[in-house]
């Protein structure tokens, strides 16, 4: 979906989700319900696509969620490769049991960049960042979606 139409779908007053979907985790942010500021919210370890789908139903319920935005992983190129095929199956998928209105957003990068920004500015081991990873990548792409939002 365009972000001028996915705009036009949101409800006053509800936040937009962000995920950042990896072959073992689910970074998971979450935007104020202004849509100003995305937050790291948690990261979900896959079990399987179901299970996952109810772990974020229930966060969409407890945040208020209006809006889901998916990170695509496209390549350096720009073309899309297998790894967005299966995260746009899973997007399919969620968008379907939860009935949002749901967009895409570039990613690439997002994970590199945060991984650096963790390591410089808090100067984390690699295993609290492998923790908060995912979650921040999320966060990368959700604010990245809010500031392109606002401009629309």
């Amino acid at each position: 979906m365009e972000i001028a139409s996915f705009k036009n779908c949101l409800r006053e007053k509800t936040a937009l989700m962000g995920i950042d979907y990896g072959s073992k985790r689910i970074g998971i942010a979450v935007s104020d319900l202004t849509r100003t500021i995305a937050n790291a919210y948690t990261i979900i370890e896959h079990k399987n696509k179901k299970l996952d789908v109810e772990k974020i139903k229930k966060i969409i319920e407890e945040k208020e969620v209006g809006g889901i935005v998916f990170g695509l992983p496209l390549q350096m190129n720009g073309e899309e490769g297998e790894t967005a095929a299966e995260m746009r199956k899973f997007a399919e998928l969620v968008c379907k049991e939860t009935n949002l209105p749901c967009a895409f957003w570039d990613e690439r990068l997002s994970s590199s960049v945060m991984e650096k920004f963790l390591v410089k500015e808090y100067d984390f081991s690699r295993e609290k960042r492998k923790k908060l990873l995912d979650a921040s990548a999320a966060a990368y792409i959700l604010q990245g979606f809010l500031d392109a939002l606002k401009r629309v």
